[in-house]
């Protein structure tokens, strides 16, 4: 069974809701990112989010995006964070997904990608670029290679939207909770109770709550809803603000334990 369906199952027998904490692979570096997912998994996460480095991140906020710029000057690409997934395969079995927009998947290939990642030791896949309706080959690839491909619902969703995606979607539904970019934001949307009843109604799937989580309160009350949260650019600010502190890992990992859901 993949990790991820492995990880919900586990959580639903203990009553529990998912942590997944989302980072820029490579900010500040490659070595770093494998020292806070070890430790991201010491402190309550679930399954754990790579952002892949992209050029023009259209569905994150400045501080993600800051981050994506900073890692690719150092020259991080895809297949290097391949290769720092498969390096963690040998320390961890923690759920990991990689967060990437189309571009970088389809200069590497969609086939060679998919079996690349699966042979890393990637569970998940979420490309914010790439709705169902144009990825029909891509994703009958991942599922024949057990590749799950992360499908995303807005609050603007028509309920036909959401029959539709929630019959493709694996995994769980990544529920986008407002509209725009992801950032932090003082106050969850409104509308978030009624939105994610609306969905399960839909799917048996989980449904995970992200953008514009930004601390303990906020992923404390959206897991009252949802079946977890998805936390980002709060970890990745976090990171930043501790740029060249030798204890960076430590005080990222108390910040993430602050967010136990």
């Amino acid at each position: 069974m993949n990790r991820i369906k492995e990880k919900f199952v586990l959580l639903k027998k203990r009553n529990k809701k998912a942590l997944i904490a989302f980072i820029t692979a490579g900010f500040p570096d490659l070595p770093a990112t494998a020292r806070l997912v070890l430790s991201f998994e010491k402190s309550g996460v679930d399954i754990i989010e790579l952002g892949v480095p992209f050029s023009d991140p259209l569905a994150d906020g400045p501080v993600i995006q800051e981050a994506s710029a900073y890692s690719l000057k150092k020259g991080v690409n895809l297949q290097k964070i391949l290769n720092l997934v498969k390096k963690l395969r040998k320390s961890t079995g923690i759920p990991i997904c990689l967060m990437t927009y189309y571009n970088p998947i389809f200069r590497f290939g969609e086939k060679e990608f998919v079996d690349q990642a699966v042979i890393s030791g990637v569970d998940g896949i979420i490309v914010p670029d790439l709705p169902p309706e144009e990825a029909r080959e891509f994703i009958r690839y991942a599922d024949k290679s057990g590749l799950i491909n992360i499908c995303f619902i807005a609050p603007t969703s028509s309920g036909e939207r959401i029959k539709a995606i929630s019959k493709k979607a694996k995994g769980f539904i990544y529920y986008v909770s407002l509209t725009g970019v992801t950032g932090k934001r003082n106050n969850l949307s409104a509308d978030l109770k009624t939105n994610l009843a609306k969905i399960k109604k839909f799917t048996s799937l989980p449904v995970c709550v992200g953008f514009g989580i930004s601390g303990a309160q906020q992923a404390q009350e959206a897991s009252k809803f949802s079946d977890g949260v998805i936390i980002g650019s709060a970890i990745v600010d976090k990171i930043r603000k501790n740029l060249g502190s030798r204890s960076m890992v430590e005080r990222v990992a108390k910040f993430v334990r602050s967010l136990n859901v």
